[in-house]
């Protein structure tokens, strides 16, 4: 059934679920979540093959130092390949072609299971490093293509809980194989692994056309300088920059827990063998829990105010984890149920599932992020740039783990204590670097906790990319952060200056890159000032916000619109987007109470606050009158 059209009269109501039953999504969902159930799968049923040889407690340890190694391998060396060809090929395509490599790279691994052969299983796992490689670009750099802006961070959300989840019962499934089928182990877990990648590739072939970021790239063979040449794209735009850093770091706290989880269970837990995977799978919940709710907390917008929530509730909770158990367990050989029967068990659990859901809060804005803001014909190896990039931080991870127990004798709830303070200095650190995303958090915070936004017609009538102008009536001092809330993209707000000059709100008014202005009599240099800036901002594709009323309303009324916005047209014809702010007058901050009055709690607490698009109009054809009429039917009689 074809989607109904949204108009300005209709509210936004979607859910990203709806991603899963389209084929521009779905395919390709269940394409990355065989691939990841496939890889771990395979990983655990080596170790289960171990066991079931009985081979020394030597050689497991040879493969457990050994597998992670040779996985990671590939993306140090082929990421830079990877990119490169994710940017040139077709990408539905490109994932048929891994796919289809998956399929022969399963077959060599069942001639590992079956004749027992290390060797190959451990070659198998290097091609299967190398595979995910040259899958991880167009994996990512798939999606804006697919998905509307508004879309990403749903879609997102159902990738990371699609690979959490998948992860998870991979392992198990992987683990059970050999306990599960005695003797035929070998061949169970060489079906299973064949199997799994031709339901892949099977599935890959229903992945629509999906056109190459840039067709005319030509290939450098050279991994080194290319590599290079992708980690000086990922730092050409600074809030891209810091969200791969943001990613990576994510990458590097996971590695610390998820690597101490196996010991961690037996020694400060007193668990079994299946507590490790009862631990791990909360941590993994949360993570896929989180990633959902992403969407539901942005209001569909790539919202990366979540990100410092994220980053300071996993430290939070980091920390829980250190003082719910900083000592051995008081007893042993637990299983979960044994476990949860114990003092401070159902605090540990919350702990690590509190991890895993600030963890999606924090991971699923920065990919959505670092979509939204690369151009179209480098995504593909900033994704790559990202990949290499992780794995550093992935074997920096791995290697400061061992270290400090090794050398240091530190416990492993002191890695956790050590942990959560690195992950809370890091934050800040990134934080002050970009005060954006700080910025956006505290606007995120404050919109939420006043108001309940309705949207109307904004996914289709703010263009998705290119310079627009917006034009809205002014009721209070809140309209500018409602706006930035409710618009998918970034805005250039354009405000009263002795507005943008009031303390506090002042710094999140700059941060956000608003345009101060005053009129003409005022202080004419800082209105010339303002125009030159406005006009700057659209010839570089930004989306720019006026209020042409000039001034608050005093009666709730829409004032007659300047001409102001009719000047700025003439110099630049853009598109103008009308919107109107309805209940707005009756809210808080708005001038229809005295200033005491405002100080009150507000007799409607969380109002409900219409924001409503019409569709775009043409810049060299409207003046500021038609501007008004337009703003006026959008909020009809409500104030």
């Amino acid at each position: 059934m074809p989607e109904q059209p949204t108009t300005p009269d209709q509210p936004v109501s979607h859910s990203q679920f709806g991603l899963l039953r389209q084929r521009r999504f779905l395919p390709f969902f269940l394409v990355q979540s065989l691939g990841a159930f496939n890889d771990n799968v395979y990983r655990q049923a080596i170790i289960g093959l171990l066991f079931w040889m009985g081979v020394s407690d030597a050689d497991k340890t040879l493969y457990t130092n050994l597998a992670p190694a040779l996985f990671i391998l590939p993306y140090f060396l082929f990421s830079a390949l990877a990119g490169q060809v994710a940017e040139k090929l077709e990408k539905s395509r490109l994932i048929r072609i891994t796919t289809a490599m998956e399929i022969a790279i399963m077959s060599l691994a069942a001639v590992g299971f079956l004749t027992q052969n290390m060797p190959v299983l451990l070659v198998a796992l290097f091609c299967t490093g190398l595979q995910s490689t040259l899958f991880g670009p167009v994996k990512y750099s798939i999606l804006p293509s697919v998905l509307k802006p508004e879309e990403l961070t749903g879609g997102n959300g159902l990738v990371e809980m699609g690979t959490s989840v998948s992860i998870l019962i991979g392992m198990i499934s992987g683990g059970l194989i050999f306990k599960l089928a005695g003797d035929h182990g070998p061949v169970a877990a060489a079906t299973a692994i064949i199997c799994l990648a031709v339901l892949g590739n099977l599935v890959s072939r229903l992945i629509p056309r999906v056109d190459a970021g840039a067709p005319d790239l030509k290939i450098n063979w050279n991994p080194i300088p290319e590599s290079l040449h992708m980690l000086r794209l990922v730092r050409r735009q600074l809030a891209v920059r810091n969200s791969v850093l943001g990613v990576s770091w994510f990458w590097f706290v996971g590695t610390v827990l998820t690597s101490q989880l196996p010991t961690y269970a037996v020694v400060n837990l007193g668990g079994d063998e299946t507590l490790y995977i009862f631990a791990l799978a909360l941590f993994s919940v949360g993570t896929g829990v989180g990633s959902m709710l992403c969407e539901k907390l942005s209001g569909r917008t790539v919202e990366i105010g979540l990100v410092p929530l994220g980053a300071f509730g996993m430290s939070a909770f980091i920390l829980d984890l250190y003082f719910a158990r900083s000592g051995t367990a008081p007893a042993a050989g637990l299983d979960v149920a044994g476990f949860l029967q114990q003092p401070g068990s159902w605090r540990i659990s919350l702990d690590l599932l509190g991890i895993g859901l600030f963890a999606g809060f924090f991971v699923v804005p920065l990919f959505a992020l670092i979509q939204s803001r690369t151009p179209r014909n480098e995504l593909s190896r900033v994704i790559a740039g990202l990949n290499i990039q992780n794995s550093g931080f992935i074997v920096l991870a791995a290697v400061l783990g061992l270290c400090v127990q090794r050398f240091l004798g530190w416990s492993i709830p002191q890695v956790f204590l050590a942990l959560a303070i690195l992950n809370t200095l890091v934050a800040i650190w990134i934080f002050s670097i970009v005060p954006e995303f700080l910025m956006r958090f505290l606007s995120w915070v404050l919109v939420r906790a006043l108001y309940r936004l309705r949207l109307h017609g904004i996914e289709k009538n703010v263009p998705d990319e290119g310079p627009a102008l917006i034009v809205c009536n002014h009721v209070s001092y809140m309209d500018a952060l409602i706006l930035a809330a409710s618009i998918p993209r970034p805005v250039r707000f354009v405000m009263y200056w002795k507005i943008f000059n009031i303390p506090v709100m002042s710094w999140i008014f700059r941060t956000a890159k608003a345009i101060p202005i005053a009129g003409a009599r005022e202080n004419p240099a800082l209105m010339q000032q303002a125009f030159d800036a406005i006009d700057a901002a659209l010839a570089e594709g930004e989306i720019v916000c006026i209020f042409p009323e000039g001034a608050l309303t005093r009666d709730g009324q829409i004032a007659p619109f300047k001409s102001g916005v009719e000047r700025i047209l003439e110099q630049r014809p853009v598109p103008v987007v009308p919107m109107a702010l309805k209940g707005m007058w009756s809210s808080m901050w708005s001038r229809r109470d005295s200033r005491f009055g405002r100080m009150r709690v507000p007799r409607r607490f969380r109002a409900h606050v219409d924001v409503v698009a019409g569709p775009p109009l043409p810049g060299a054809q409207v003046d500021a009158a038609q501007l008004e009429a337009r703003v006026r039917a959008l909020r009809g009689d409500a104030a």
